[in-house]
């Protein structure tokens, strides 16, 4: 009832009643009644007295016909009232989970423990810890049992979670992100209670009949309240979370300054990439391919390199990642590919180029008509591109690599499945796809020397190549023994820094030119 009275229809009536009431009260003190009664008598003959009486049944009635309506509108304010509720409650948690939301984790007033052992008023300090958590594997599930199966392991993680502490104080923030706040930790009890979150976790669930697991990557900090924002310390949780994620699945770390410092340097990285991309500042370099049979040049591999303005190389993986993470990767695949396929018209009919695409790529459909539109217009026949691609990039998305590799190969571009040995399920994938070469990581050839079962997987995998008519290429050959050895072992490529070193298109001129001259004086 107090709702209804605070609203406009509240106040006016209580208006009402109010001048109502006094109205009698001055009736009363200037005998109105006496008057009322007076005019009754006189003129009762010509009914009067029925006409009062049927002023005061349609009051009555207007007074009962008022408390309905005023009753109705009691009802109404409720339901909206309810609505709204409904509306908030929908707004500020998590459909699937039913756990609060990051709009909530940024409204909520956080609510103190109750302490109830003296000592440990004493021992702990009045804080509040964040911790971030991520799910590692996650879209294996999915995969594994679909989205369907996907959305149970979310319920269920968010169920584990929950049980390890105050519901009302743990966030899905979308996708398979989790943000836990708790109270009164000290160092060893928040330690205590990230390795409690990775093992709730990662127990084995079970969906659908299968035991699936996913890992778990955890970061914390605690929040310096009353100085700070909540959502600072959250994000330097996540933070922190994603330093662990790079460490691998199910560990956790605390927020350390230099985690903040290594993502203000990466945004400026990001920020120079864009530039350098949009400057063509980065370059193919070219590493040559040898025919070990008959020492002549057959190709180069292109290879980025960047070097920024204060002369300083950024290492291949770095910005590569960068921008496979960003979006960028396409327009410095094609803007490399057209530069390298320019460089490539210069070179002997026979010299192939060999251009890597990277496993973000391997899921763009439109990867064929990209490289295609890049050949025409450079003018490269597609006969003399060979495309480099990885074992780990056949199984991001297996039904759309097979399609770019058939598009690939019925546009005459050959391919080879580069660091065999190194990814996933290897042989499988030389059954299911077809290759024209496979090339042996350098960390094979590297170390043959030094254990007798890698030189048994070298020599399985030029075996493997001859009995499946795939050219082989070793890389990093790099002494004249590795060379020798890989010679007797019928390898039909070489590549590493005892031929040559990557190089830039001028040198890689000269080098063709040596290579030519050198086998002319020696034929």
């Amino acid at each position: 009832m107090p709702v209804f009275f605070q609203s406009r229809a509240g106040r006016q009536c209580m208006s009402i009643v109010g001048l109502g009431i006094t109205l009698w009260l001055l009736g009363t003190l200037l005998r109105f009644d006496d008057s009322l009664a007076s005019f009754m008598t006189d003129f009762g003959a010509y009914g009067a007295d029925k006409l009062v009486l049927g002023l005061g049944i349609a009051g009555a009635m207007s007074f009962i016909y008022s408390v309905l309506r005023i009753a109705d509108l009691r009802k109404e304010m409720e339901l909206r009232v309810a609505a709204q509720a409904k509306a908030d409650w929908t707004a500020t948690h998590d459909h699937l989970t039913k756990l609060p939301n990051r709009y909530a984790f940024e409204r909520k007033a956080l609510a103190r423990p109750i302490k109830n052992d003296e000592a440990e008023i004493e021992e702990w300090d009045d804080n509040v810890t964040i911790f971030s958590v991520d799910l590692d594997g996650f879209k294996k599930v999915n995969d594994l049992v679909g989205h369907k199966g996907g959305d149970e392991l979310l319920i269920e993680v968010a169920r584990r979670i929950c049980a390890l502490g105050n519901a009302d104080c743990v966030y899905r923030f979308g996708g398979d992100e989790f943000i836990i706040v708790a109270f009164a930790l000290t160092a060893q009890r928040e330690e205590r209670f990230a390795k409690l979150l990775i093992q709730a976790v990662t127990r084995p669930i079970h969906i659908d009949g299968f035991a699936v697991e996913v890992g778990a990557s955890v970061g914390y900090d605690r929040w310096a309240e009353g100085a700070e924002p909540l959502e600072d310390a959250a994000h330097r949780a996540d933070l922190a979370m994603y330093e662990a994620k790079s460490r691998g699945p199910n560990h956790f770390l605390v927020f350390e300054t230099s985690m903040q410092d290594k993502v203000t340097e990466r945004a400026s990285l990001e920020t120079r990439l864009r530039a350098a991309i949009a400057n063509k500042d980065i370059k193919p370099f070219y590493q040559p391919l040898i025919d070990l049979k008959t020492g002549q040049l057959c190709g180069f591999e292109a290879l980025a390199r960047w070097t920024g303005e204060d002369g300083i190389h950024i290492s291949p993986p770095v910005f590569i990642d960068i921008a496979e993470e960003t979006g960028m990767i396409t327009a410095l695949f094609e803007d490399l590919l057209a530069q390298a396929c320019s460089d490539a018209l210069t070179w002997p009919a026979h010299v192939m180029l060999s251009f890597n695409v990277s496993p973000v790529q391997m899921e763009d459909k439109l990867l064929t008509s990209r490289i295609l539109k890049v050949l025409s217009a450079t003018r490269l026949p597609p006969q003399r591109l060979e495309v480099e691609i990885t074992e780990n990039a056949l199984i991001q998305d297996p039904a759309v690599a097979a399609v770019i590799l058939e598009e690939l190969h019925a546009a005459g571009i050959q391919i080879a499945l580069d660091d065999f040995g190194t990814g996933y399920s290897s042989l499988a994938q030389l059954a299911r796809y077809r290759f024209d070469k496979i090339k042996i990581d350098k960390s094979f050839i590297a170390t043959y020397r030094d254990d007798e079962r890698q030189e048994k997987i070298v020599r399985a995998m030029l075996g493997l190549g001859r009995s499946l008519n795939i050219k082989t290429t070793a890389e990093g050959v790099e002494e004249h023994g590795q060379l020798a050895f890989l010679l007797q072992l019928g390898c039909d490529i070489g590549q590493g820094y005892l031929f040559g070193k990557a190089m830039p298109a001028a040198e890689a001129g000269i080098f063709i030119s040596d290579r030519n001259a050198s086998l002319a004086s020696t034929a």
